[in-house]
């Protein structure tokens, strides 16, 4: 099946798209949806889903996903069809704060152990990374921030030593009084 993302018509670009979904929290409700955009060839990016709102057993899914903006509007009106679904905002429109945390564990620093261990902390602090853990010979650091920030931490600690990280995708929420 081709992809939908790797051939923009026209000089229509690609865009990233960041959609909340107001669900039912009920049995099959992720495999629905995931199922919407794998059955049609679309790539989900990040995907974090939580109960949000305990008494009326709805949840929140934060759904990041690229392509051109016809497509992206097509995703959008498939996702409000499902059944499940209550209500569909695509907070890339509004006014957003969009956060992301990762863990991010550095090890074997080399020949210049005691440098490179001190470049890392530097950067940690730079961003604003939390150390959660530290060894003789790694560290783990915390971050959150917006993606670009996760992006440009991992990318300068894999010159250091980067071994691993583990992420959970974009958590989104629009500016204002308002809510969904």
């Amino acid at each position: 099946m081709k992809s939908h993302y790797s051939d923009p018509t026209g000089n229509q670009t690609i865009e990233r798209r960041t959609f909340c979904v107001l669900v039912d929290n009920e049995p099959g409700v992720l495999a629905r949806i995931a199922g919407m955009f794998s059955g049609r060839g679309y790539n989900i990016e990040s995907l974090t889903v939580s109960e949000t709102e305990h008494e009326a057993h709805l949840s929140r899914f934060t759904i990041v996903t690229s392509g051109i903006p016809s497509v992206l509007n097509q995703i959008e009106a498939q996702l409000e069809r499902l059944v499940p679904v209550h209500k569909v905002v695509n907070l890339t429109a509004k006014n957003t704060i969009e956060r992301e945390l990762a863990l991010v564990k550095v090890a074997q620093f080399g020949a210049e152990r005691s440098e490179h261990r001190m470049e890392a902390l530097r950067l940690a602090t730079a961003f604003g990374a939390k150390t959660v853990d530290a060894t003789l010979n790694s560290f783990i650091f915390e971050l959150s921030g917006p993606y670009e920030d996760v992006e440009r931490f991992i990318n300068l600690m894999s010159a250091i030593g980067l071994v691993e990280v583990s992420r959970t995708g974009a958590a989104a929420i629009a500016r204002g009084a308002e809510g969904l």
